[in-house]
């Protein structure tokens, strides 16, 4: 491999010649060999909008020249097309400010800008950092960028399976089954009913997601070390959140409180808690689905499910519910990232929050997990989900809980030793009830029927 010389204000480093980062990437990439996960490229991404942005903020107050603004901009857009990829190497597990990341985002656009104007007009922190610090740049990216992934990969998953599910409840309104609590019989529902709770559920999380996004829009840039702005120009500080919501097209805007901004991620927290909630009634969902899924033979068997693949290496024929599977684990991941968000953002000391980078990793990934896994779900269950309507049927005809419909004529009681005598001599209700002498037999068919307890 060929090596260029590059310096920073600690001496010189070799760096591949075939890379666009500087000293500060390759010490980083040299002293931070930990785990496997890279910066996501939502992050990235983020970073170079907050450039491109500081670029066109800087020309218009006078700091940067048209040229210098210009080609930073045309290395920020080949950076969100995705050209740039391998030229950000860095591990999540680095300085807790991020700095090495901007740093890396600084250096590639420098040297790459400059490659592109055929002479040096950029410094990694003379220009492209100018008005910036990482302690501004970096949050700003965390907000950024997750907005975005909600917006972008989280919310259409959402809306896609809410609109499975509102057909599914529609589709099945009038099909009774029977009703269940802790695990036990309990009175008859539709299945369309039962659908349309899990449906409720996912539209009420997805509400409150959307609501979780209004502090998320409120951006630490301008604040630069501290949250003093020392360094930035006045009128930069107040235009530059205003050019990032040109370039993202959200209504982003500058955090009133820039120390507040630089120091706590609450704002992260609070939105990750709606992505817990969604994670939560997911798992809900999945598990009922697999339990009405149970059998074929010997379970409830009241769902098939799509068979997508062989579930077992020993026993043919065996269809496990790989999906429902597959959205309770990563439901687990989400809510074990949540314990992660408030305990990170309870250790920063001062004026900066040191724990930045693996707080929106974490957040990163459970939004991707959500949104790959409600497609998946969907796409691979939900849509070919078959209903056993006789099964159904078949427990509602069996079900001791239908009694509950005699309480207002016959007392509580009375029905208690109707089911208790069914249930002790395996005969129906309407037998029990003949032979104890509560009812006629007219009475019962009439009061006892299960079209009128949904």
């Amino acid at each position: 491999m060929e090596f260029r010389i590059e310096h920073d204000s600690l001496g010189e480093v070799k760096v591949p010649a075939n890379r666009y980062w500087g000293a500060v990437t390759q010490r980083s990439y040299d002293n931070f060999k930990i785990g496997q996960e890279t910066m996501p490229r939502p992050v990235i991404q983020a970073i170079a909008q907050v450039k491109k942005a500081a670029a066109i903020t800087n020309q218009a107050v006078g700091g940067l020249s048209e040229d210098q603004s210009h080609w930073i901009q045309v290395v920020c857009d080949e950076i969100l097309a995705g050209d740039l990829w391998d030229h950000f190497p860095l591990k999540v597990y680095q300085t807790g400010s991020g700095t090495q990341t901007n740093m890396n985002v600084n250096e590639v656009i420098a040297n790459r800008g400059n490659e592109l104007a055929g002479q040096k007009l950029l410094h990694p922190n003379d220009q492209v950092n100018r008005s910036q610090s990482s302690n501004d740049v970096f949050p700003t990216a965390m907000h950024l960028a997750a907005v975005q992934t909600i917006h972008n990969q989280l919310l259409p998953a959402l809306e896609k399976t809410i609109q499975t599910l509102t057909h599914l409840a529609n589709q099945y309104q009038s099909t009774i089954k029977s009703g269940r609590t802790h695990l036990q019989d309990a009175t008859p529902v539709t299945f369309g009913q039962e659908v349309s709770g899990w449906c409720a559920s996912l539209m009420q999380t997805r509400r409150m997601i959307k609501l979780s996004l209004e502090p998320l829009y409120e951006l630490a840039i301008g604040g630069t070390a501290v949250g003093t702005g020392i360094n930035a120009d006045p009128v930069y500080r107040e235009r530059i959140a205003q050019e990032i919501a040109k370039i993202t097209g959200l209504p982003f805007l500058a955090a009133p409180n820039k120390f507040h901004a630089l120091s706590s991620k609450d704002e992260l927290v609070f939105a990750h808690g709606s992505l817990t909630a969604l994670a939560s009634d997911l798992m809900k969902m999945a598990n009922d689905i697999r339990w009405l899924a149970s059998g074929p033979r010997c379970g409830l068997g009241e769902l098939t499910l799509p068979s997508n693949e062989p579930g077992s290496s020993i026993m043919p024929g065996k269809v496990n519910p790989t999906q429902c599977e597959a959205l309770t684990m990563l439901a687990c991941q989400v809510m074990a990232n949540d314990s992660l968000m408030g305990l990170v953002n309870s250790q920063g000391n001062f004026e900066l929050n040191v724990y930045m980078p693996v707080m929106i990793t974490n957040f990163i990934q459970s939004v991707q997990l959500l949104s790959d896994g409600l497609i998946s779900f969907n796409d691979k269950c939900l849509v070919g989900i078959e209903v056993n309507e006789a099964q159904m049927q078949a427990y509602v005809d069996q079900s001791l809980m239908l009694v509950t419909k005699l309480n207002p004529v016959i007392g509580y009681e009375k029905g208690a030793q109707i089911a208790k005598k069914a249930y002790a001599e395996n005969t129906s209700l309407k037998e029990a009830c003949l032979t104890l002498g509560y009812l006629s037999a007219e009475e019962f068919d009439r009061l006892v029927d299960p079209s009128t307890m949904v």
